[in-house]
């Protein structure tokens, strides 16, 4: 093992290259079912399974996915571009070469800042994104002596998001992953999946001597079905790396697995290098030109993003970082609240119903926002029930709420008026309720003279108690202190 002095003089260098299988109803050059889950082999053709004199045709849809994208991480679009082929052997690639852009990425040159703990900015540099389609999937885990074969998948629509080697833990690759599959989920061109496959990540890893600017030799680490997969096995890449080059060895080029289990990597085979694949232009599908304008009119249909939200959480709405963070994290629950300040504007009392009760019940009952029964112009007619003073919070929350969430078609107010609830304000009604409540105690009231004020509490409990939960708390508290005082 080597010490944590000697690993604190090397800096680790990654990059990372993530797939994004795109939501489109059909595969990238064919009319065949983009579908996840269907029988094996199902959503095939001629096409998919690569037969002779079989042509692809360009799904339209895959296009603008990848400008939105672009557009999102800041990227140039290239206005011409073309296809190409990459040559290789595997069983689950039919036609043994796979549709890719490799001269011409549509998007290149863009960036994305993340924010990492203690308010540090950290820039990761896109330098490109492409189009391409899927290979099929080997099953090595249902046949003891088999490999089996899934070409559902082959032909699906991906993006390629390749950074910058920019990245220097795995802290900050598990966050890059979480910004792209934020993004990707925004923007509604992948369902971000993980462990569907939908989203797949590789990483390049190398280590280097501080202060040196020539990069180490690199191993790139496949088949990752999680985020906190990906940062475990950068993690021990570099702890491997390390350690491998203080014993004099060299690091081989390779391409390594990482096995989840044992947490570790395994080196599956050499690295190949792009001479390899035998690049050359796609011959059966066109050059593609995408016109400023086309560029123009898919960023006028763009969503607003998550990092614009949260400014605008944070510094129209004035949210914590906290709570405006909490509501961006899903695009459903950032359009749940949009609908919600559309009709009041306490803005901070949204905001803790969202991440409060709201959340709370989603997580218990394992729903989504969007399966939430009561909709936002209802949940707003409970927060303006407290704001003007007719129940409180507490009441709201304990008594209304979940009445609301059996009979969501009611207005908070019918359910209050029904059950009772409507707080008295009526400073003549409550005023009489205290001095009863002060004559029944005459011990407490005594203390509270001899400067024990924090008996307030208690004396409220007990007004709350004997009016029924309907004494305004408000007034109430005022009161009791000017009672108290009095006798």
């Amino acid at each position: 093992m080597v010490s944590e002095e000697v690993k604190a003089t090397y800096e680790a260098v990654i990059g990372l290259e993530v797939h994004a299988q795109m939501l489109t109803k059909t595969k990238a050059y064919s009319s065949d079912a983009n579908e996840y889950g269907a029988r094996p082999n199902t959503n095939v053709s001629a096409i998919t399974l690569g037969h002779p004199g079989t042509l692809p045709k360009m799904n339209k849809i895959t296009i603008e996915y990848a400008i939105k994208l672009g557009l999102a991480l800041n990227c140039k679009i290239a206005e011409n571009q073309h296809f190409d082929r990459k040559n290789y052997y595997y069983p689950d690639l039919p036609k043994g070469y796979q549709i890719t852009q490799d001269k011409t990425p549509i998007c290149a040159n863009g960036w994305v800042d993340l924010q990492m703990e203690g308010g540090v900015t950290k820039h990761i540099g896109i330098t490109r994104i492409h189009m391409e389609e899927d290979t099929g999937k080997s099953i090595h885990d249902v046949d003891l002596y088999d490999t089996l074969v899934d070409l559902n998948r082959a032909g699906t629509p991906l993006l390629e998001i390749v950074t910058e080697p920019d990245m220097r833990s795995g802290d900050e690759a598990y966050v890059y992953l979480t910004e792209i599959r934020q993004l990707v989920r925004y923007l509604d061109i992948c369902d971000g999946n993980m462990e569907e496959g939908n989203l797949r990540c590789d990483a390049n890893v190398s280590v280097r001597k501080r202060g040196v600017k020539e990069y180490g030799r690199r191993v790139e680490v496949k088949n990752m079905n999680s985020m906190r997969n990906v940062q475990r096995a950068i993690n021990f890449e570099i702890d491997r790396h390390i350690e491998a080059i203080e014993n004099g060895e060299v690091i081989a080029q390779e391409t390594r697995s990482f096995d989840a289990v044992n947490l570790r990597t395994i080196s599956m085979r050499t690295k190949e290098d792009a001479n390899d694949y035998r690049f050359f232009p796609e011959p059966d599908l066109q050059p593609l030109h995408v016109s400023k304008e086309q560029i123009e009119a898919i960023k006028s249909e763009m969503p607003i993003l998550p990092k614009a939200l949260f400014e605008k959480y944070t510094k129209e709405l004035k949210l914590s970082d906290y709570d405006a963070t909490n509501i961006v994290s899903t695009k459903p629950f950032a359009e749940y609240f949009e609908a919600l300040i559309k009709h009041t504007k306490n803005y901070r009392s949204a905001s803790n119903w969202m991440n409060g009760e709201v959340r709370s019940y989603l997580n218990q009952n394992g729903k989504s926002i969007e399966e939430f029964p009561i909709k936002a112009e209802k949940l707003a007619e409970l927060i303006a029930l407290i704001d003007g003073g007719f129940v409180s919070n507490s009441v709201a929350a304990q008594k209304i709420y979940p009445v609301l969430l059996e009979k969501p078609t009611d207005s908070a107010k019918k359910i209050a008026e029904d059950l009772n609830l409507i707080q008295d304000s009526d400073e003549d009604s409550i005023s009489e309720t205290i001095k009863e409540v002060i004559k029944q105690h005459p011990a407490e009231a005594e203390r509270y003279k001899s400067g024990e004020k924090q008996l307030v509490g208690f004396f409220m409990g007990q007004v709350m108690k004997a009016s029924g939960g309907k004494a305004d708390p408000k007034s109430a508290n005022k009161l009791i202190r000017e009672l108290l005082d009095k006798n």
